[in-house]
């Protein structure tokens, strides 16, 4: 069924839309262009979605605003936002009286006419998404980069070919109920996170299963061999099964032997060509290469690595001022990011950590922290988590290593600066989420960016 047929067998059912934020309203106004009923639901008041409300009553979407929104929830097909539970008490009543609970994502799976290439995981999502997309452009490949990073694809599916590739991030809440899988799937790692959401573990897991789950034999998925949790994935897999290791070595897959990433046991990219600091960003170069494999020539990787400087809030290198280094990884939005982040330098760092808290565990980033850490300041509501964990930590020495903790996000970040020698490395790497003082990681990574340009 073509979208086009799609939106036709909806024209005489009710639609609901649950969430208008990013990914639902290009969604919206293609319902609306195709002549679809519509009803969108959200929890913020008409003050709080600026514009927006104005602009869809215009287009004839019926609103449903503020506390109540789910109230009387009715409708044919309801799409979900990523972020809401599908197992809400009033979706499952809507569901049981017959509704087809779906979401933006899924109807993209179902209706995309070119290739598809999918990257999850814990961490490294966005730099393997990134890398990946580059790549295929550079060999010449039209791309379309979407899902978690950049903007919904389901505008660009009209002028998609079949030999094009749609390549995506796709987060947890995504996935959740998704029924398709990629072409391509990789998982970059799987580590606690978002428990503030998920009900559990089990639940986390599974839904970074769906990204591969759904593929059939010709396809392929990209695993982390040394992560354990993605390493018993291969079970599953019903498709070609491609390991990368940076501990282990094997003949078939992609693994590192001193400076040299080797592929199916050829030499094929040096550590030394790759500009991005960090191991993980060795990790996010062989997911990235076990899903371009055959599709882009061994010599643009090479010169790819060697001028991909990275991404926005991902370790990036804001200025150096009175010789001290100033690096924002706003991304790190767990323990385990945060850790990779700290062992990018040779250093111990001044790091700036805290946030709103998900209900992930500190106590090994504590450790981490006591080894790799001289100066820590704390802000949010994870401040006092963070340095407990640090206190109790094993390798703890009050002598080598400074806690302070502050009210405020800014207050934190200034004070880093102020207590910064020459040589220094500041690095924000939160370890947490920003939602208990910003809207987002990247409104937090803007804000300590411009407080550093303005010292």
């Amino acid at each position: 069924m073509s979208m086009n047929q799609y939106f036709a067998s909806l024209q005489h059912k009710k639609v609901t839309v649950l969430g208008i934020g990013v990914s639902n309203i290009p969604l919206i106004k293609m319902l609306r262009r195709a002549n679809i009923s519509v009803v969108a639901r959200d929890k913020r008041g008409r003050d709080a979605m600026s514009d927006t409300a104005g602009e869809l009553e215009s287009l004839g979407v019926t609103l449903i605003l503020g506390e109540g929104y789910l109230s009387d929830l009715d409708g044919d097909v309801i799409f979900r936002t990523p972020g809401m539970r599908p197992d809400l008490p009033e979706i499952q009543a809507t569901v049981e009286h017959g509704a087809v609970l779906t979401s933006e994502m899924e109807l993209f799976f179902q209706h995309c006419p070119c290739h598809t290439i999918a990257v999850t995981g814990s961490d490294g999502k966005t730099t393997t998404t990134t890398i990946i997309a580059k790549l295929l452009e550079r060999a010449g490949k039209s791309v379309y980069l979407g899902g978690n990073i950049g903007r919904p694809l389901l505008t660009d599916m009209s002028g998609m070919e079949p030999e094009d590739y749609a390549v995506l991030e796709l987060s947890s809440f995504q996935l959740m109920t998704m029924q398709q899988s990629p072409e391509i799937a990789v998982v970059t790692n799987v580590t606690p996170n978002h428990l503030d959401v998920h009900l559990d573990m089990a639940e986390y897991i599974a839904a970074k299963e769906n990204c591969f789950i759904h593929q059939k034999e010709q396809h392929r998925v990209v695993l982390n061999y040394d992560n354990e949790i993605t390493r018993g994935f291969a079970q599953f897999a019903r498709g070609e099964k491609l390991f990368f290791s940076r501990q282990e070595c094997f003949e078939e897959g992609i693994c590192l032997q001193g400076d040299m990433i080797f592929v199916h046991g050829e030499p094929y990219l040096s550590v030394k060509d790759i500009t991005l600091p960090g191991d993980h960003n060795v990790e996010n170069y062989m997911a990235a290469i076990g899903a371009v494999h055959h599709l882009v020539p061994r010599e643009l990787v090479q010169t790819f690595a060697k001028e991909f400087t990275g991404v926005e809030h991902r370790i990036e290198l804001v200025r150096v001022k009175d010789g001290v280094s100033y690096y924002n990884d706003s991304i790190a939005s767990s323990p385990a990011r945060t850790m990779a982040g700290l062992h990018s330098f040779r250093q111990r760092v001044i790091l700036i950590a805290g946030g709103y808290d998900k209900k992930i565990p500190f106590d090994d980033l504590g450790v981490e922290i006591a080894q790799c850490v001289k100066s820590l300041f704390l802000s949010g509501h994870t401040a006092e988590k963070i340095k407990a964990a640090v206190v109790e930590a094993v390798n703890y020495s009050e002598k080598d290593i400074d806690i302070q903790q502050y009210q405020t996000f800014n207050e934190a970040v200034l004070q880093a600066a102020a207590v910064a020698k020459p040589g220094d490395v500041v690095l924000l790497s939160p370890a947490c989420a920003s939602f208990d003082q910003f809207k987002n990681f990247a409104e937090r990574g803007e804000t300590f960016k411009r407080l550093v340009y303005e010292l």
